[in-house]
């Protein structure tokens, strides 16, 4: 498995000042569950922005000269045996810094302050008092709501600081450095739940980093194209497809770069949609005549999957007949020396803890590990630094239809993960005639638009009905929608009742073996977006 400490979300190779050219942010991440969504606010900014591990060399950061700094939150507490550290050389630097919770914690112990546990734990929203708006609290009324999420609580300042707001429990809510450009806020402006919290991070961004505002999508592509073509050169590359847009938008940039020398894979591992193998073959070699392999492997995935039902052994279990499927049909082009992926930010910080810090692993991901060492080739991942709605934003720059854009997010395991319990034959036959009719009538309603992904999930549960006067006792059928901006968070979605209706209706009509359909109502978190 590669290096993923270096690879991916943590990426800090000798070159990477000279990776985009525009101005940078950099988000320093002590594990916080809100460190990619810091990065999603400071895009949404035109600004465009990395997430760095806390440790990253401080030699580093001086390479990259970023217009501003972001410390993150974390789970831990300052004064806990092995809490993330930060080298106060940082503070020397004279770049603007905004330490957010433990990151206001840290910055402000580190300068003369004193945290404590506090004897109110504030979780939740909050009202804050604003005391001072000229920067980073500019335009913002005199009483705000805040998201708060800690134990500690930054208890003493010293002189040298001028503190912004405060809460009933927190003195010290928003704070400036009078020595140097720090500012801190012991809540969390990242969040939804503090809605002025967009305003604050475009005030540390445009007022005090003064940040130019002008990253576009455009502008990554243009450089994506020239730092593959630079990397790759002559050399030949091969990018496996899975049907999704992260793996078609990758193949289509790096073709862009290097033409004939990409060739794609696809491997038919039997869990993709309805339609869908015939629908990608057709786009990828008659729109764009890209070099694609078709690979039906159908019977070698559902050999291995028979009776296996424990949701981590199928991941697994699909991704390394991925590789071996991939593998095989990889040494038959002859020298390869790339392989792309379509891996995103979100697939990474949900794959690999951070740094050895204290970000959980969730699942695994099927594209973030195993093909480039068995194949000895070297890796390409332009989509590392994206979040899905990026990735549509740089398929639509790459001219990709809008149907295809549009679809919707879909696992690398496929219906595999959507199945709970065992795989088979029929019972794929039967999810994905009840996916499909879930995707035609919710495509068909206003909704869509507002939706991020729409599918049907297939239980190991059997209840009665009645159908045509008679007993069954038949299949079970989730209805799962959910609304969301980059797959990290998601809310249920409140589809329509008559669509619902409908929904239902057609699936226990017309799809055989299913007599009952049940609405999921869970949000991410606590649950996940995929059943599996």
């Amino acid at each position: 498995m590669p290096n993923l400490k270096k690879n991916a979300r943590g990426s800090f190779d000798a070159n990477l000042q000279n990776r985009f050219k525009q101005e940078c942010v950099l988000v320093l991440d002590f594990g916080a569950q809100y460190s990619q969504l810091i990065a999603r606010r400071v895009r949404e900014n035109k600004v465009y922005c990395e997430i760095w591990p806390f440790n990253a060399p401080l030699k580093k950061i001086i390479e990259l000269n970023p217009k501003g700094i972001i410390l993150s939150g974390g789970p831990a507490s300052v004064y806990s045996k092995g809490a993330p550290r930060l080298d106060k050389k940082i503070f020397k630097l004279g770049i603007p810094i905004l330490g957010i919770c433990y990151g206001m914690q840290l910055s402000t112990l580190v300068l003369g302050g004193k945290v404590s546990p506090s004897k109110s734990r504030e979780y939740g929203r909050t009202q804050c008092r604003v005391m001072d708006r000229s920067d980073l609290l500019a335009g913002l009324p005199k009483e705000i709501t805040v998201w708060m999420s800690h134990g500690d609580r930054v208890s003493r300042m010293s002189r040298n600081f001028k503190v912004l707001a405060r809460t009933e429990h927190s003195p010290y809510a928003a704070a400036r450095y009078r020595k140097g450009p720090f500012y801190g806020v012991q809540f969390h402006p990242e969040v939804v739940h503090t809605p002025l919290g967009s305003q604050i991070i475009k005030n540390f961004l445009i007022k005090i980093c003064k940040c130019s505002a002008k990253w576009k999508m455009r502008s990554y592509l243009t450089e994506s194209v020239n730092r593959i073509k630079k990397e790759v050169g002559r050399g030949q590359v091969v990018c496996g497809l899975s049907g999704g847009v992260d793996s078609a938008v990758t193949a289509v940039l790096i073709h862009r770069a290097i033409g004939r020398n990409l060739t794609c894979i696809f491997v038919d591992n039997g869990l993709l949609r309805k339609d869908e193998a015939r629908e990608v073959i057709r786009m990828f070699r008659q729109s764009f005549s890209i070099k694609l392999i078709f690979v039906n492997a159908t019977n070698r995935f559902l050999k291995k999957l028979n009776k296996v039902t424990d949701p981590e052994k199928k991941r697994k279990i699909i991704g390394h007949e991925f590789i071996e499927a991939f593998k095989v049909t990889a040494r038959k082009l002859g020298k390869v020396n790339y392989l792309a992926q379509g891996t995103l930010y979100p697939d990474v910080i949900e794959s690999v803890s951070a740094w050895g810090g204290p970000t959980a692993k969730i699942k695994s991901h099927h594209n973030v590990g195993g093909l480039p060492a068995r194949l000895k080739f070297k890796l390409i991942e332009p989509l590392k630094y994206l979040f899905k709605d990026e990735v549509r934003q740089l398929g639509r720059e790459l001219g990709l239809p809008a149907s295809f854009i549009k679809r919707q997010p879909f696992p690398g395991p496929g219906l595999g993960v959507r199945i709970v319990g065992a795989v088979t034959p029929s019972r794929l036959a039967v999810l994905r005639e009840a996916d499909a009719v879930v995707r035609e009538e919710i495509d068909r309603s206003p909704i869509a638009k507002k939706l991020w992904q729409y599918f049907a999930v297939l239980l190991p549960i059997s209840s009665v009905g009645v159908m045509g006067d008679e007993r069954t006792y038949e299949h079970t059928i989730v209805l799962r929608a959910v609304e969301s901006v980059d797959g990290m968070t998601a809310d249920w979605a409140r589809l329509p009742y008559e669509l619902i209706q409908k929904i239902s209706s057609r699936i226990t009509s017309q799809v055989k073996g299913v007599n009952r359909v049940v609405l999921d109502v869970t949000s991410k978190p606590p649950g996940t977006i995929e059943w599996e």
